[in-house]
């Protein structure tokens, strides 16, 4: 089986670690070698965190390289502009439609880009562009928008959800297990 390769990422605090150790744990489960590497920038100040999930028959390296990424799953649409370039020719951007403002943005230093996803678009890049945040708070917080993006990847994946649920009720703090399960199916589309 050819090795399939997954980027998630987003800012500090939205909870890109969880659903790379969410995902890893499902493909382990499923019989996959896997590799999760993560990269942390300025993570505590909302700056830039990337995580990699590589799987299939047998991985040598964590790490994605430009070009060599078959989904990239993006918290945020900036996010999503400044990894672009690893995207794999025929790979899925899939992109939660929220703006969070970087530092350079809140100071006053620079302005957000407008269109940043039409321009994505244009670039020949297959572009799955939603609004992950409503259906987060409906399952009951901005925090599960994470969960919302596992389910919308885990149908491209062909992952069901019943492998989900189990992951989430063996990795999530049980208080946080009904509203992730809510969040996840939202996004997968139950």
């Amino acid at each position: 089986m050819k090795t399939t390769n997954i980027m998630i990422v987003g800012v500090g605090g939205q909870g890109t670690l969880l659903a790379s150790k969410l995902l890893g744990h499902i493909l382990v489960d499923m019989g996959y070698d896997v590799k999760v590497s993560e990269l942390h920038g300025m993570s505590q100040r909302g700056g830039s965190v990337v995580t990699y999930v590589k799987f299939g028959d047998k991985v040598f390296s964590p790490v994605i390289e430009a070009g060599e990424a078959d989904y990239i799953i993006s918290f945020e649409k900036l996010e999503a502009a400044r990894w672009a370039h690893c995207l794999a020719v025929g790979g899925k951007l899939i992109t939660n439609t929220q703006q969070i403002d970087p530092m350079p943005v809140t100071s006053g230093a620079a302005e957000y880009p407008v269109n940043v996803l039409d321009e994505l678009s244009s670039l020949g890049i297959d572009v799955d562009a939603f609004d992950a945040l409503t259906p987060a708070l409906e399952a009951g917080s901005s925090k599960a928008v994470n969960i919302v993006l596992m389910g919308r990847l885990a149908r491209y994946l062909g992952i069901s959800a019943d492998k989900w649920y189990a992951a989430i009720e063996q990795t999530v703090a049980p208080r946080f297990v009904e509203m992730n399960r809510r969040a996840f199916a939202l996004g997968y589309g139950d």
